[in-house]
């Protein structure tokens, strides 16, 4: 039996399907791709597949993370050239490695965000995080399955750091490769806000939309124009405040991070 832990990537227009859906083309993908699946037992057995930390439907992602179980042993990187060839576009296999010991989702402690505010001014929203930052709580109500709850989405919050302005939303050469596209950037549009925060992961999650209502509740921040967010990274936080690859060996190695350093 071997374990392998998958980094991919939700994005496009894909960003709008549901995790149950995204689950599914997994499914048929890694049936196509003929992968030596094991599967659990009973009357409707179905491939070993864990997901951990499913992002929100409608928001971008390039760190979200599975775990697969496979009945014969197989090259990691052959994995993900035949996972790539049968998923659809949108959903793509970024990485993939042998499963480290301990569960994934221990791995998955922390989330960086990049929020775009098309049409919120940088001044306006740095003073606004600056608020944010400072405060002792920022209360925020989410409907939920079980109701409406009370959610305090400042004691999530480890960072946040404003960047933005034109020439850095106009120039797409200044963009690395590691980050994330968001749809529909516009071309040269001001003002222009993009928040990077990074959010412990909690029960319940706060959503980049709960951060938004925070900046709301602290600041009276409203943003003019629909925001997007896309989840850059997630890993655990070392001493140094850096986001650990879930995806890396214990005595270290050399992978690559999943979206660049981690917000200060």
């Amino acid at each position: 039996m071997q374990k392998l832990r998958l980094r991919y990537a939700k994005r496009g227009r894909l960003r709008f399907t549901s995790h149950r859906d995204v689950a599914r083309a997994f499914e048929r993908a890694l049936r196509r791709a003929g992968v030596p699946m094991a599967y659990s037992q009973g009357f409707s057995p179905h491939p070993k597949v864990s997901w951990a930390g499913a992002v929100p439907t409608g928001v971008s992602s390039v760190a979200e993370y599975a775990e697969v179980q496979l009945v014969e042993r197989l090259d990691p990187e052959v994995l993900r050239d035949e996972l790539n060839a049968a998923l659809p576009d949108g959903i793509d296999v970024l990485d993939a490695a042998d499963a480290e010991p301990g569960a994934l989702a221990d791995r998955l402690q922390v989330s960086r965000w990049r929020i775009d505010l098309p049409g919120t001014d940088v001044a306006e929203l740095r003073d606004a995080v600056t608020a944010l930052m400072a405060a002792d709580t920022a209360l925020v109500e989410r409907m939920t399955k079980d109701g409406r709850r009370t959610i305090d989405a400042r004691a999530a919050l480890v960072s946040a750091e404003v960047q933005g302005g034109p020439r850095i939303v106009a120039q797409g050469d200044q963009i690395s490769a590691s980050t994330a596209q968001v749809d529909d950037w516009p071309e040269a549009s001001e003002p222009y806000g993009i928040l990077v925060t990074v959010v412990r992961q909690t029960t319940p999650v706060v959503r980049p939309d709960d951060v938004l209502s925070a900046l709301r509740v602290v600041a009276d921040l409203a943003p003019s124009a629909a925001a997007s967010a896309t989840r850059l990274e997630q890993g655990r936080l070392d001493d140094g405040g850096r986001i650990v690859d879930p995806l890396a060996r214990a005595s270290g190695g050399d992978r690559i991070p999943a979206g660049g350093p981690a917000a200060g």
